[in-house]
């Protein structure tokens, strides 16, 4: 609601220049429709900052990436300027590549004709060493101009393919590298529990307090399940997700729920337990954590993580454990697209069960099969 009076606010000033900071965090399907409706008659010059690729799709023209200390700016929609950028990036990793095999290539020429120097130059000393006092004066002569000529030949290719490589690696170093993301894969060793129902839920009526959320609800998660949860601000998400909890018998260890927003104090519990994790647990965990886009030496040497690193480490700990079940409330809250990009990529090849509460219809679309819609009452679920 606070979200919607502020973007309420700023267009009914009608600024020339309008600039959202992630204007659809926190709104639920119809408040985002209701803002990407709004945002649409804005007739100004708006510079948007959003992790949700279809309003950026839908609303803006161009796209500005801020990257390694420069900012490109593509005059095309995120989807398509990412595109773009990925062609682009390919481009360079192949002249990078090409580069580095030059200079390699080098290197061996200039091994091969440091041989040859060598080669000549021992033969040169062989020469002189074994020269007969009887040869003629002439014969010496020629013989030695020969193997003077085959060293310094050979010392001018050495110096020669030095100036080259000179010039390959300055070509090399003027090629900046291509930020990659981890190439390891996220699951190594985890094998799916034993019992196909990993939780259920019986219920005559879910309330908050005396209000009723819904009534006869029915609701199972099988191993492999992938589920969306949605509804309203308000419908009763959150109160669904703590009676599932409840109704949960998985041990601790393997599930993992991410709330909307991890307190400081218990982001700082989760650094706690990373750091006290035993060494080869603690590896696979900050390697998890590296693959999602966090600097493991940096947390590691920070007191508090940032509300995105604590969200990231919380789900790298559950996956280095093995969960067998992840429920995510808003998972893409904190995160920047990259990270977003990263983590739905984790999670689409994530083989668990997974509960996904989010208000991101690309996201839903990628990692889920099934919904359970809140609404009205009722708790619907349907493929």
């Amino acid at each position: 609601e606070r979200k919607r009076w502020q973007v309420g606010a700023a267009l009914y000033a009608e600024p020339d220049v309008l600039l959202l900071d992630e204007p659809s965090n926190h709104l639920d399907a119809e408040a985002r429709e209701l803002l990407l409706a709004a945002l649409r008659e804005f007739r100004g010059t708006a510079l948007v900052v959003s992790h949700d690729r279809e309003l950026l799709d839908e609303l803006t023209g161009g796209t500005l990436r801020l990257r390694a200390g420069a900012l490109d700016l593509v005059h095309l929609p995120y989807s398509q300027a990412r595109e773009v950028w990925e062609s682009e990036d390919r481009a360079q990793s192949e002249r990078r590549e090409a580069a580095r095999d030059h200079v390699r290539a080098v290197e061996r020429r200039i091994v091969a004709a440091r041989r040859d120097q060598d080669a000549a130059t021992h033969g040169r000393s062989t020469r002189v060493r074994m020269k007969n006092r009887y040869d003629s004066d002439a014969r010496t002569l020629g013989a030695g101009n020969l193997a003077e000529w085959a060293q310094a030949r050979a010392g001018q290719r050495v110096s020669a393919h030095h100036s080259e490589l000179a010039r390959a690696s300055a070509e090399l170093s003027a090629l900046a590298k291509v930020p990659k993301a981890p190439g390891r894969s996220l699951f190594v060793g985890w094998s799916p529990p034993q019992r196909p129902l990993l939780l259920s839920l019986t219920l005559d009526e879910l309330r908050a307090g005396e209000r009723v959320l819904a009534r006869d609800v029915r609701v199972a998660l099988q191993r492999g399940d992938r589920v969306h949860l949605r509804g309203r601000n308000g419908a009763g998400k959150s109160t669904l997700l703590r009676a599932l909890l409840q109704a949960c018998t998985l041990p601790r260890e393997r599930v993992l729920y991410l709330p909307q927003d991890l307190p400081a104090e218990a982001s700082r519990e989760v650094l706690a337990e990373v750091r006290a994790q035993p060494a080869e647990l603690r590896g696979r965990t900050l390697s998890l954590l590296a693959a999602l886009g966090v600097d493991p030496d940096q947390v590691l040497a920070s007191s508090q993580p940032s509300c995105g690193e604590a969200r990231k480490l919380a789900l790298a700990l559950a996956l280095a454990r093995h969960a067998w079940l992840l429920i995510l409330d808003e998972p893409t809250n904190h995160l920047d697209l990259p990270s977003i990009e990263r983590l739905e990529a984790a999670l689409a090849d994530y083989p668990g069960a997974l509960l996904l509460v989010c208000h991101d219809p690309l996201l839903a679309q990628r990692l889920t099969t099934r919904t359970w819609s809140l609404s009205g009452g009722a708790l619907d679920v349907h493929a």
